[in-house]
Protein backbone atom coordinates (compact mmCIF):
# COMPACT_ATOMS: atom_id res chain seq x y z
CA UNK A 1 0.00 0.00 0.00
CA UNK A 2 3.06 2.66 0.99
CA UNK A 3 4.08 4.16 -1.91
CA UNK A 4 7.77 6.09 -2.17
CA UNK A 5 6.79 9.99 -1.51
CA UNK A 6 8.96 10.63 -5.04
CA UNK A 7 6.71 8.66 -6.95
CA UNK A 8 3.85 11.42 -5.90
CA UNK A 9 5.88 14.67 -6.99
CA UNK A 10 6.39 12.86 -10.47
CA UNK A 11 2.61 12.66 -11.17
CA UNK A 12 1.10 15.52 -13.46
CA UNK A 13 -0.56 17.65 -11.96
CA UNK A 14 -4.37 17.37 -11.83
CA UNK A 15 -6.83 19.96 -14.07
CA UNK A 16 -9.85 21.88 -13.00
CA UNK A 17 -12.81 19.97 -14.15
CA UNK A 18 -14.86 22.22 -16.60
CA UNK A 19 -17.73 24.75 -15.31
CA UNK A 20 -21.15 23.09 -17.03
CA UNK A 21 -22.64 26.66 -16.44
CA UNK A 22 -21.35 30.21 -16.25
CA UNK A 23 -18.64 31.34 -13.54
CA UNK A 24 -21.25 32.84 -11.08
CA UNK A 25 -24.20 30.50 -11.42
CA UNK A 26 -21.39 27.67 -11.59
CA UNK A 27 -20.06 29.46 -7.48
CA UNK A 28 -23.83 29.37 -6.54
CA UNK A 29 -24.92 25.88 -7.70
CA UNK A 30 -21.44 23.72 -7.17
CA UNK A 31 -21.78 24.12 -3.06
CA UNK A 32 -24.64 22.08 -3.43
CA UNK A 33 -24.27 19.32 -5.74
CA UNK A 34 -22.91 15.86 -4.26
CA UNK A 35 -19.93 14.59 -5.61
CA UNK A 36 -19.26 10.75 -6.56
CA UNK A 37 -18.14 9.04 -2.86
CA UNK A 38 -15.29 7.07 -3.10
CA UNK A 39 -14.60 3.50 -3.34
CA UNK A 40 -14.24 1.72 -0.25
CA UNK A 41 -11.43 0.59 1.06
CA UNK A 42 -9.75 -1.50 3.42
CA UNK A 43 -9.74 -0.06 7.13
CA UNK A 44 -6.75 0.68 7.97
CA UNK A 45 -5.26 1.87 11.44
CA UNK A 46 -2.68 1.98 13.72
CA UNK A 47 -1.14 -0.99 15.75
CA UNK A 48 1.45 0.14 18.45
CA UNK A 49 3.96 -1.78 20.52
CA UNK A 50 4.42 0.06 23.29
CA UNK A 51 7.81 -2.53 24.54
CA UNK A 52 9.69 -1.12 21.52
CA UNK A 53 8.68 2.57 22.34
CA UNK A 54 11.91 5.14 23.11
CA UNK A 55 10.37 7.78 23.83
CA UNK A 56 12.04 9.98 21.06
CA UNK A 57 9.01 11.53 20.38
CA UNK A 58 9.97 11.81 16.17
CA UNK A 59 6.09 11.12 15.39
CA UNK A 60 4.98 14.22 17.64
CA UNK A 61 7.25 16.13 15.33
CA UNK A 62 6.55 14.33 12.32
CA UNK A 63 2.81 14.67 13.15
CA UNK A 64 3.17 18.40 13.72
CA UNK A 65 5.10 19.17 10.90
CA UNK A 66 3.13 17.38 7.82
CA UNK A 67 0.40 18.84 9.18
CA UNK A 68 1.50 22.32 10.26
CA UNK A 69 0.15 22.39 13.78
CA UNK A 70 1.46 25.23 16.00
CA UNK A 71 3.67 24.86 18.89
CA UNK A 72 2.56 24.26 22.31
CA UNK A 73 4.96 26.66 23.78
CA UNK A 74 7.58 25.41 26.13
CA UNK A 75 5.64 25.57 29.43
CA UNK A 76 7.63 23.03 31.91
CA UNK A 77 5.11 20.50 33.21
CA UNK A 78 7.87 18.67 35.70
CA UNK A 79 6.22 15.42 34.74
CA UNK A 80 9.13 13.61 33.75
CA UNK A 81 10.55 13.90 30.05
CA UNK A 82 7.15 14.97 29.37
CA UNK A 83 6.42 18.15 28.61
CA UNK A 84 3.65 18.00 25.72
CA UNK A 85 1.01 17.22 28.61
CA UNK A 86 -1.76 15.27 25.99
CA UNK A 87 -3.03 15.42 23.00
CA UNK A 88 -5.35 18.83 22.26
CA UNK A 89 -6.59 20.62 19.20
CA UNK A 90 -2.49 20.94 18.42
CA UNK A 91 -1.02 18.19 19.50
CA UNK A 92 -2.61 14.87 17.75
CA UNK A 93 0.59 12.60 18.57
CA UNK A 94 1.35 12.40 22.67
CA UNK A 95 4.50 10.63 23.80
CA UNK A 96 3.40 9.48 27.92
CA UNK A 97 6.26 8.71 29.83
CA UNK A 98 5.60 6.63 32.83
CA UNK A 99 7.50 5.71 35.24
CA UNK A 100 7.66 2.75 37.72
CA UNK A 101 10.29 2.93 40.46
CA UNK A 102 10.93 1.45 43.84
CA UNK A 103 12.87 4.02 45.34
CA UNK A 104 15.20 2.59 46.94
CA UNK A 105 18.16 3.35 44.55
CA UNK A 106 19.06 -0.67 45.30
CA UNK A 107 17.08 -1.74 41.96
CA UNK A 108 15.15 -4.77 44.19
CA UNK A 109 11.98 -4.18 43.39
CA UNK A 110 10.39 -3.40 39.39
CA UNK A 111 12.73 -0.61 38.01
CA UNK A 112 11.41 0.08 34.45
CA UNK A 113 10.38 3.15 31.75
CA UNK A 114 7.07 2.77 30.18
CA UNK A 115 6.21 4.91 26.95
CA UNK A 116 3.22 4.61 24.88
CA UNK A 117 2.47 7.37 21.26
CA UNK A 118 -0.82 7.97 22.29
CA UNK A 119 -3.70 9.17 19.30
CA UNK A 120 -6.88 9.30 18.50
CA UNK A 121 -8.17 5.05 18.84
CA UNK A 122 -10.61 5.42 15.34
CA UNK A 123 -13.03 3.35 17.14
CA UNK A 124 -15.00 1.16 14.77
CA UNK A 125 -18.30 2.27 16.73
CA UNK A 126 -17.15 5.69 17.38
CA UNK A 127 -19.02 8.03 20.37
CA UNK A 128 -17.72 11.40 19.04
CA UNK A 129 -19.57 10.64 15.32
CA UNK A 130 -22.69 9.05 17.15
CA UNK A 131 -22.72 12.77 18.67
CA UNK A 132 -21.78 14.95 16.38
CA UNK A 133 -25.32 16.76 15.25
CA UNK A 134 -23.76 18.50 12.11
CA UNK A 135 -23.03 15.82 10.38
CA UNK A 136 -18.75 17.14 10.44
CA UNK A 137 -17.42 13.66 12.17
CA UNK A 138 -17.37 10.72 9.12
CA UNK A 139 -15.98 7.08 8.35
CA UNK A 140 -14.06 7.94 5.57
CA UNK A 141 -13.47 5.17 3.06
CA UNK A 142 -10.14 4.15 4.96
CA UNK A 143 -12.88 3.65 8.11
CA UNK A 144 -11.02 6.48 9.91
CA UNK A 145 -12.80 8.84 12.15
CA UNK A 146 -12.45 12.25 10.36
CA UNK A 147 -13.20 15.64 11.55
CA UNK A 148 -14.57 17.93 8.51
CA UNK A 149 -13.25 21.29 10.36
CA UNK A 150 -15.62 23.12 7.58
CA UNK A 151 -18.68 21.47 9.16
CA UNK A 152 -17.92 21.42 12.69
CA UNK A 153 -20.11 24.39 15.27
CA UNK A 154 -18.08 24.18 17.92
CA UNK A 155 -20.18 22.52 19.91
CA UNK A 156 -18.17 19.99 21.93
CA UNK A 157 -20.33 17.29 22.19
CA UNK A 158 -17.78 14.83 20.24
CA UNK A 159 -15.57 15.92 23.06
CA UNK A 160 -17.85 15.35 26.00
CA UNK A 161 -19.03 11.44 24.10
CA UNK A 162 -15.01 10.43 23.80
CA UNK A 163 -14.05 8.47 26.88
CA UNK A 164 -10.29 8.71 26.05
CA UNK A 165 -10.37 12.38 26.01
CA UNK A 166 -9.13 12.40 22.37
CA UNK A 167 -10.96 15.82 21.11
CA UNK A 168 -10.13 19.22 22.10
CA UNK A 169 -11.30 22.60 20.25
CA UNK A 170 -9.05 25.17 18.72
CA UNK A 171 -8.81 27.93 20.62
CA UNK A 172 -7.93 29.95 17.04
CA UNK A 173 -10.88 28.52 14.77
CA UNK A 174 -13.09 27.35 17.77
CA UNK A 175 -13.49 23.93 15.72
CA UNK A 176 -12.55 20.53 17.10
CA UNK A 177 -10.05 18.82 15.69
CA UNK A 178 -7.57 15.12 16.20
CA UNK A 179 -5.82 12.81 14.34
CA UNK A 180 -6.85 12.14 10.50
CA UNK A 181 -4.63 9.17 9.95
CA UNK A 182 -2.97 11.53 7.35
CA UNK A 183 -5.60 10.65 5.40
CA UNK A 184 -4.34 13.03 2.96
CA UNK A 185 -1.17 11.17 2.80
CA UNK A 186 -3.24 7.43 2.43
CA UNK A 187 -5.34 8.71 -0.46
CA UNK A 188 -2.03 9.11 -2.29
CA UNK A 189 -0.92 5.60 -1.18
CA UNK A 190 1.91 7.11 1.89
CA UNK A 191 2.15 5.72 5.17
CA UNK A 192 0.88 8.41 8.04
CA UNK A 193 3.51 10.66 8.83
CA UNK A 194 3.97 9.29 12.44
CA UNK A 195 4.61 5.35 11.83
CA UNK A 196 7.29 6.69 8.73
CA UNK A 197 9.06 8.93 11.41
CA UNK A 198 8.96 6.44 13.92
CA UNK A 199 12.83 4.92 14.43
CA UNK A 200 11.62 1.37 16.36
CA UNK A 201 8.54 0.67 14.35
CA UNK A 202 6.57 1.04 17.64
CA UNK A 203 3.85 2.71 15.39
CA UNK A 204 2.72 0.59 12.45
CA UNK A 205 0.57 1.22 9.80
CA UNK A 206 -1.73 -1.16 7.63
CA UNK A 207 -5.01 -2.84 6.98
CA UNK A 208 -6.49 -3.34 10.29
CA UNK A 209 -6.91 -7.72 9.86
CA UNK A 210 -2.85 -7.43 8.88
CA UNK A 211 -2.33 -5.46 11.80
CA UNK A 212 -4.34 -7.69 14.43
CA UNK A 213 -2.28 -10.93 13.31
CA UNK A 214 1.03 -9.30 13.39
CA UNK A 215 0.31 -8.05 17.28
CA UNK A 216 -1.05 -11.20 17.91
CA UNK A 217 2.02 -12.90 17.22
CA UNK A 218 4.16 -10.23 19.13
CA UNK A 219 2.18 -11.25 21.93
CA UNK A 220 2.65 -14.76 21.84
CA UNK A 221 6.31 -14.13 21.53
CA UNK A 222 6.64 -11.83 24.66
CA UNK A 223 5.15 -14.68 26.40
CA UNK A 224 7.35 -16.72 25.00
CA UNK A 225 10.34 -14.65 26.00
CA UNK A 226 8.75 -14.48 29.97
CA UNK A 227 6.89 -11.10 29.69
CA UNK A 228 3.96 -13.07 30.55
CA UNK A 229 2.06 -9.55 30.86
CA UNK A 230 2.21 -8.27 27.42
CA UNK A 231 -1.65 -7.82 26.15
CA UNK A 232 -3.84 -6.36 23.44
CA UNK A 233 -5.49 -3.60 24.42
CA UNK A 234 -8.71 -2.34 21.73
CA UNK A 235 -7.97 -5.23 19.30
CA UNK A 236 -11.56 -6.67 20.23
CA UNK A 237 -14.98 -5.31 21.26
CA UNK A 238 -15.72 -5.23 24.59
CA UNK A 239 -19.49 -5.67 26.36
CA UNK A 240 -19.31 -1.94 26.31
CA UNK A 241 -17.44 -0.70 23.62
CA UNK A 242 -16.24 -1.34 19.97
CA UNK A 243 -12.97 -2.76 18.85
CA UNK A 244 -10.27 -0.11 17.80
CA UNK A 245 -8.73 0.71 14.55
CA UNK A 246 -5.99 1.97 16.58
CA UNK A 247 -4.56 -0.61 19.27
CA UNK A 248 -2.24 -1.12 21.80
CA UNK A 249 0.28 -3.81 23.02
CA UNK A 250 0.79 -3.09 27.09
CA UNK A 251 2.76 -5.07 29.33
CA UNK A 252 0.59 -3.24 32.24
CA UNK A 253 -2.93 -1.88 33.34
CA UNK A 254 -4.52 0.50 30.73
CA UNK A 255 -4.93 2.70 33.72
CA UNK A 256 -0.85 2.80 33.80
CA UNK A 257 -0.65 4.21 30.76
CA UNK A 258 -3.66 6.81 31.51
CA UNK A 259 -6.25 4.52 29.14
CA UNK A 260 -10.21 3.44 30.47
CA UNK A 261 -9.88 -0.03 31.74
CA UNK A 262 -12.89 -0.73 30.87
CA UNK A 263 -14.35 2.04 28.32
CA UNK A 264 -17.91 2.78 27.90
CA UNK A 265 -19.89 4.19 25.26
CA UNK A 266 -22.31 6.67 26.40
CA UNK A 267 -24.73 5.90 23.88
CA UNK A 268 -25.77 2.74 25.90
CA UNK A 269 -26.94 5.21 28.69
CA UNK A 270 -29.51 7.13 26.30
CA UNK A 271 -32.22 4.68 26.25
CA UNK A 272 -32.50 5.05 30.03
CA UNK A 273 -31.69 8.40 29.89
CA UNK A 274 -34.37 9.25 27.40
CA UNK A 275 -37.03 6.68 29.91
CA UNK A 276 -35.81 9.12 32.76
CA UNK A 277 -36.58 12.23 30.38
CA UNK A 278 -40.22 10.82 29.47
CA UNK A 279 -41.06 9.91 33.09
CA UNK A 280 -40.27 13.46 34.61
CA UNK A 281 -42.01 14.59 31.56
CA UNK A 282 -45.45 13.51 32.36
CA UNK A 283 -44.73 13.52 36.69
CA UNK A 284 -44.19 17.59 36.01
CA UNK A 285 -47.22 17.59 33.40
CA UNK A 286 -49.47 15.61 35.96
CA UNK A 287 -48.29 17.74 38.51
CA UNK A 288 -49.14 21.13 36.37
CA UNK A 289 -52.50 19.82 35.80
CA UNK A 290 -53.25 18.76 38.85
CA UNK A 291 -51.89 22.49 40.26
CA UNK A 292 -54.45 23.86 37.75
CA UNK A 293 -57.62 21.65 38.72
CA UNK A 294 -57.14 22.28 42.50
CA UNK A 295 -56.22 25.78 42.01
CA UNK A 296 -59.25 26.47 40.35
CA UNK A 297 -61.73 24.64 42.69
CA UNK A 298 -61.45 27.49 45.17
CA UNK A 299 -62.96 30.81 44.37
Amino acid sequence: MAMNELEVTRRPAGTDPTPRLPILAERVVAPFRRGTPPEPQPATGFYTDTTVCIGCKACEVACKQWNQLPADGFAWTGNSYDNTGGLSATSWRHVKFVEQFDGDGGGAGLDRWLMMSDVCKHCVAAPCQHACPTGAIIYNEFGNVYIQPDICNGCAYCIAACPFGVITRATIDGHAHKCTLCFDRQRDGLVPACAKACPTESIQFGPVDELLERARQRVDELHQRGVTGAYLYGDRPGPTYSSLNSFYLLVDRPAVYGLPDVPVNPWLHMQGDYLRALVSGLVSLVVLVLALLLGGAHP
